[in-house]
């Protein structure tokens, strides 16, 4: 293990940032989707919410690892020999793409329903006071409704984080596929999977207690708000 570490250390550490990178691209691209398809969700028209009750059962109907497929060499293929385009994207655009995707879906279930645990007498105060539909939405229900969906945005970053290691079928340079080259140049799997393992657990329970600890913080700012 001290060989792994002294000779390889380097190498898992960048790994480790270019999947803490990919990550924090894709819970962004995913927050901007999730919230777009999960206020399309609670809108007063069926079209909306057709689509996106469409878009969240596709995406989370298909295996993530189809899903990188698809996007790193099937839309570039359709892209280059169908529609006659020069296209390609990289590992990191692939992954990013994919990953955004998948998580978008989740949070916008997860935005639906912070927004859904909202009384509903809190937007029709709001449409009482004279405010408009997406101003009582923006002032008063979004607000509240990010407290109870903070946790779970922060768990749902800790479940994008693993499933990083997914992408490692596509090439891109995260902590598992660098782990694999660490394994075949030095014969040593056990020592190998049990850093990583480590790695990705100390950042885990580091997000763990950070989301606890927010949501301790958000439930007594929440205590004293005045009825």
């Amino acid at each position: 293990m001290q060989l792994i570490i002294s000779k390889y250390g380097h190498l898992l550490l960048t790994a480790m940032g270019q999947t803490l990178l990919l990550a924090l691209l894709s819970l962004f691209f995913a927050s901007i989707i999730g919230m777009i398809f999960g206020l399309m969700s609670v809108l007063h028209n069926r079209a909306c919410r057709i689509i996106a009750r469409i878009f969240v059962d596709v995406i989370r109907g298909v295996p993530m690892i189809v899903l990188a497929y698809f996007i790193y060499f099937g839309f570039p293929y359709l892209m280059n020999n169908m529609l006659g385009f020069d296209f390609t994207l990289t590992a990191l655009q692939a992954g990013t793409i994919c990953l955004a995707l998948n998580c978008g879906a989740y949070m916008a279930e997860i935005i639906r329903g912070g927004i859904q645990s909202v009384d509903p007498g809190q937007m029709e105060a709001a449409r009482s006071l004279g405010l408009t539909y997406g101003m009582s939405m923006r002032k008063v229900v979004l607000p509240q409704a990010i407290r109870n969906m903070v946790p779970s945005i922060i768990n749902q970053f800790i479940i994008t984080l693993k499933d990083t290691s997914i992408l490692s079928v596509i090439g891109f340079p995260e902590l598992v596929n660098q782990a694999k080259n660490v394994v075949a140049n030095t014969f040593m799997s056990f020592q190998t999977w049990g850093i990583v393992a480590i790695m990705y657990l100390v950042i885990i329970l580091a997000l763990s207690r950070s989301a606890k600890v927010l949501e301790k913080r958000l439930n007594r700012g929440r205590g004293h708000m005045p009825a």
